[in-house]
C-alpha cells in the first residue's frame, strides 16, 4: 500500500505517546488492503482509543484505525445485532434502544467499538449478573495475517475464538460480530442509591444483596482514614418496566438522549488534581448523595455513563495524563482488598474515580479479566514517583493471591508477573503461534509485557 504518514497516537490516559503510521479503513474491503504487505514492525487495529496504555499502539508500524466501517443491522425477532468491528456501543444504543433492546454489556463509556470490545472482552456494572461481552457473542469473523477471513464461534474453533476474547488485537483483525442483545420496556433505570460508612459495610451490602439487582457499583473514597475508610455511595438498579413509568415518561417509554454537555479543553494544568482537590470533591460527592433512596428513575447516559456527559474529560489532568490502575482479587481475598485500600489511602490516592465491582463466574478466555471476587478501578495523575512504587507493591499482592491486572487499563505492569497473573498465557502464546507465525500483529503493549 502507498507509504502511510507517521502520527503520533496516545492512550486515553494521555501518556506514552508513539509514533505509527495510521491507515483509515471504511469497508471491510479496505480492512484487508491495510493489513495486507505489512511493515516489520507490524500492525495493529485500533478503535476510539479508549484504552488507557498503550495496546493500540504500534511505535514504527502500522496501526489501523476501524472506526469508518460502521455498519450493523438488528434482528428483531431474535434480538441479535450484526455489527463491523469500527462500530461503537454509542452508536450501537442510538440505534436499538428506541426498539426496545439494550447492549448485553457496557463499561463506563459508550465510546467503546466491538472490536474493542472483544480485544479486551468489557465488562461492566452487570457481570455478576451476565459476565463479560464475549459470553454474549454468537460467532465473528477475523482476518488472518495472509488476508484469509475465518468465521469463529465458541463452539466452532473454541482455541481461537477464545484466545481472540480478551486477545488484545494480537491474533488477528476483527472485521463484524454478532452478539445476543437483552430486551428492555424503557430507557429509564430504576436505581437504589445507599451510602456506606466504611468499606466493611459496603462489601456487605454487595455481598448479601447484589443478587437482587442487575447492575451494581459502589464509588470508594480512597483518601479518607480511620473509621471511615472506604466509605462509599453504593448505586445498584434494574431497567424499569413500563407499568413503573411515569405517566410523562410512558409517552415515550424508550427515548434516549446523550449528549455531550460540555467539553474539557486541553488546557489544564498537571497537578490540579491533588490530595486537597480530590478530597474536597470527595466531602461533597459523599455528603450530596443520599443516605438511603429507592426507585429513582435514571437516564441511561445518567446511570452508565456520567463520565461521557463531558467530553475528553481526560484533559483534566494535565499534559502529563493519568493512568488506571485496575485489579480483580478472589473471593476469599477480601483481606488483600482491604490491604490494598488501606496503604492507597495512607498514602493519599488522588483518585478523581475510584469504583468497586463484584466480579461473577470467569470468562473462558486465555487473558480475559474478569474472574469471581472483587474488582477495584482507580484512577492517578501521572508523575508521582511514590504512587508508582506502591503500585509496583500492590502488584505483587494482587498476584500473590491469585489475582490480576486489566490489561485494557494498563500501562505499567511488569512482564514477569503476566504468567502469575494469567496462567493460561503459554497456551495463549501458542495459540497466537500457530495463526500468526510471522508476527504480524505486534503493539507497544504486545512487546512491553513479552506477549510476542
Amino acid at each position: 500500500m502507498a507509504e502511510l504518514p507517521l502520527q503520533l497516537l496516545t492512550g486515553w490516559g494521555n501518556t506514552a505517546p508513539t509514533a505509527a503510521r495510521l491507515a483509515r479503513a471504511h469497508s471491510p474491503v479496505e480492512l484487508l488492503h491495510a493489513i495486507a504487505d505489512p511493515p516489520p514492525r507490524g500492525v495493529i487495529a485500533r478503535g476510539l482509543g479508549r484504552s488507557y496504555g498503550d495496546p493500540a499502539q504500534n511505535a514504527g508500524g502500522r496501526v489501523v484505525d476501524t472506526t469508518g466501517a460502521c455498519e450493523f443491522e438488528l434482528d428483531r425477532e431474535r434480538g441479535v445485532v450484526r455489527a463491523s468491528a469500527g462500530a461503537s456501543l454509542d452508536d450501537l444504543m442510538r440505534a436499538i434502544v428506541p426498539h426496545g433492546f439494550f447492549v448485553p454489556v457496557t463499561p463506563g463509556t459508550r465510546y467503546v467499538t466491538v472490536g474493542g470490545a472483544i480485544a479486551s472482552d468489557i465488562h461492566g456494572k452487570n457481570h455478576h449478573k451476565a459476565g463479560s461481552w464475549c459470553n454474549h457473542v454468537e460467532s465473528l469473523r477475523l482476518a488472518n495475517a495472509d488476508g484469509t477471513i475465518v468465521d469463529l464461534t465458541p463452539g466452532r474453533n473454541p482455541e481461537l475464538f477464545w484466545a481472540t476474547a480478551g486477545g488484545m488485537g494480537l491474533t488477528g483483525l476483527i472485521i463484524d460480530a454478532t452478539f445476543r442483545c437483552p430486551t428492555i420496556e424503557s430507557s429509564r433505570v430504576l436505581v437504589d442509591t445507599e451510602r456506606a460508612p466504611d468499606l466493611d459495610t459496603v462489601m456487605a451490602m454487595m455481598s448479601e444483596r447484589d443478587h437482587l439487582y442487575d447492575y451494581s457499583v459502589a464509588w470508594i473514597d480512597l483518601i479518607t482514614r480511620g473509621r471511615g475508610m472506604g466509605r462509599s455511595v453504593l448505586q445498584r438498579g434494574r431497567f424499569a418496566r413500563f407499568d413503573e413509568l411515569s405517566a410523562a415518561h410512558r409517552r415515550d417509554p424508550f427515548a434516549y438522549r446523550a449528549d455531550i454537555l460540555a467539553d474539557a479543553p486541553p488546557v489544564f494544568p498537571s497537578g490540579l488534581l491533588n490530595n486537597l482537590s480530590i478530597r474536597v470533591f470527595n466531602e461533597l460527592w459523599f455528603r450530596k448523595s443520599p443516605k438511603l433512596r429507592f426507585g429513582e428513575l435514571q437516564s441511561i447516559p445518567q446511570f452508565f455513563h456520567p463520565l461521557d456527559m463531558v467530553g475528553n474529560w481526560n484533559n483534566i489532568y494535565g499534559p502529563r495524563g493519568f493512568f488506571q490502575w485496575q485489579c480483580v482479587v478472589p473471593n476469599g481475598a477480601e483481606d488483600t482488598l482491604h490491604y490494598v485500600i488501606d496503604q492507597l489511602s495512607s498514602k493519599g490516592c488522588t483518585s478523581f474515580v475510584a469504583v468497586l465491582k463484584r466480579f461473577g463466574e470467569s470468562s473462558p478466555g486465555h487473558l480475559s479479566f474478569p474472574a469471581p471476587g472483587w474488582t477495584l478501578s482507580l484512577d492517578i495523575p501521572a508523575g508521582e514517583a511514590d504512587m508508582n512504587d506502591l503500585l509496583d507493591e500492590l502488584d505483587e499482592v494482587v498476584a500473590g493471591v491469585g489475582g490480576r491486572l486489566y490489561l485494557a487499563k494498563d500501562s505499567r505492569l511488569k512482564p514477569e508477573l503476566m504468567p502469575r497473573m494469567y496462567p493460561r498465557l503459554q497456551e495463549w502464546k501458542d495459540i497466537r503461534a500457530k495463526v500468526d507465525p510471522g508476527g504480524v500483529w505486534q503493539s507497544d503493549m504486545a512487546r512491553r509485557l513479552g506477549l510476542l
